[in-house]
């Protein structure tokens, strides 16, 4: 198994914003629906989205698998000593295949060489991802509710795994 995460440049996010979209209908359509998932991937991951969050800190990854694009990550180093993954996403023919602990191993070794205390993300109530993240070591921390406009809401749990 071969598996690289490498940071994209710049000139990569249409990529990214290409790549993300077939990911999120279809894992995301059964939980929210369409609607959102289209409001969504226009406001967190779209070309521009992306290129905004490059510029506010937010750091971007492609995963590839035996040299194919199977997967995209971004984290972002938080004042509270923690590294946030903002995106954890593999393609569904990618997962199952032990990418996803490739991945995370190597945001616990970011996140120890940046001193960072705490890896944290946010995951849907409803996604089944969550059962994994517990899996990998993640501790649920409560709830939290956001709204991201035009009426549409994020029902999430705060994730938190402590680095060793």
């Amino acid at each position: 198994m071969t598996t690289q995460i490498i940071a994209i440049t710049p000139e990569e996010a249409p990529k990214i914003a290409k790549f993300a979209e077939p990911i999120w209908y279809q894992h995301y359509s059964p939980i929210i629906g369409d609607a959102q998932v289209k409001y969504m991937l226009e406001k967190f991951q779209s070309e521009k989205a992306i290129l905004d969050q490059l510029n506010e800190g937010y750091q971007y990854f492609k995963v590839t698998y035996e040299s194919d694009l199977v997967g995209y990550c971004s984290i972002q180093f938080r004042e509270n000593h923690s590294l946030f993954i903002s995106k954890f996403y593999l393609a569904e023919n990618a997962r199952g295949k032990g990418i996803g602990r490739v991945m995370l191993a190597y945001f616990e070794k970011v996140a120890k060489s940046a001193q960072c205390q705490t890896i944290d993300l946010t995951v849907n109530k409803y996604n089944s991802s969550y059962e994994v993240y517990l899996k990998l070591g993640f501790i649920n921390h409560g709830s939290v509710k956001l709204d991201i406009g035009e009426g549409y809401l994020m029902d999430d749990y705060l994730m938190r795994k402590q680095v060793d």
